[in-house]
């Protein structure tokens, strides 16, 4: 195990050496998520009492972008972050049972997830999808007791004009993060595809690209998720100093 002294978040935790060592409950075990299908699901809470819930939706929980804000977000800014794997998706952390549907049949899995947000009495849930993700949410993210959410390189592949209006009048806030040089859908035509509901808030990121590799990108992108979700907050801090210890979640 690492001491107590301040370890770098730049230098650690972004190649995953190392996680906060505070009151964690981590859950790796196949949860039933949908009619009939078991998935592997990662969950980690915020340490002392419950805070906002922060449910990602993507079709491999081990993307970079994912594992990062599940490594920072309950430590420092007091949201819990539950991960999953949809139907037919294998990864390090785990494989989840079924088939790739399109993002149709993966709306019973994010509805599934919520569900288990709200059986482990975790409040305020918010939705964040990275590409295909944000396709399942601007789906089937409209629905109680979600809060709002916020899309990370929407493509646009399998959701709709429409599915994309409904969101106008939901009375829940959604922001899209959309990368300069996007490969799917860059800024420009981001904003002409999510005219249709002027409600929802498009952002471009100077620089980033659809994967959003690099640390510069993914600090700042965590950054960008938690003033969302928490408008008052600070930024996250650079360096830890909290207890620490050696982990992977991909071992």
């Amino acid at each position: 195990k690492a001491g107590m002294g301040a370890i770098s978040l730049a230098r650690d935790l972004r190649h995953g050496k190392t996680k906060s060592a505070f009151d964690v409950l981590r859950v790796r075990a196949p949860v039933k998520l949908g009619p009939s299908e078991k998935h592997s699901v990662s969950l980690q809470p915020r340490w002392g009492n419950v805070g906002l819930n922060l449910v990602a939706t993507l079709g491999i929980s081990d993307s970079h972008v994912l594992r990062k804000m599940a490594w920072r977000l309950p430590a420092m800014s007091d949201i819990a972050v539950l991960r999953f794997n949809t139907r037919g998706t294998a990864s390090a952390a785990g494989a989840s049972e079924g088939e790739f549907d399109s993002a149709e049949g993966e709306g019973l899995d994010l509805r599934a997830a919520i569900d288990e947000a709200q059986r482990r009495g975790l409040p305020d849930i918010w939705l964040v999808g990275w590409s295909f993700g944000t396709d399942v949410v601007l789906k089937h993210g409209d629905v109680d007791p979600v809060r709002g959410a916020v899309l990370l390189s929407p493509p646009l592949r399998f959701a709709t004009a429409e599915d994309v209006r409904v969101w106008q009048t939901a009375g829940r806030r959604v922001v899209a993060f959309v990368p300069e040089f996007d490969d799917f859908l860059p800024p420009q035509a981001a904003r002409e595809a999510f005219a249709v509901a002027p409600a929802i808030d498009v952002v471009a990121v100077p620089d980033a690209k659809h994967l959003w590799v690099g640390e510069r990108f993914v600090g700042d992108l965590l950054n960008r998720i938690v003033h969302v979700i928490e408008p008052d907050s600070e930024d996250l801090p650079s360096h830890w100093t909290g207890p620490m210890d050696k982990w992977s979640d991909l071992a």
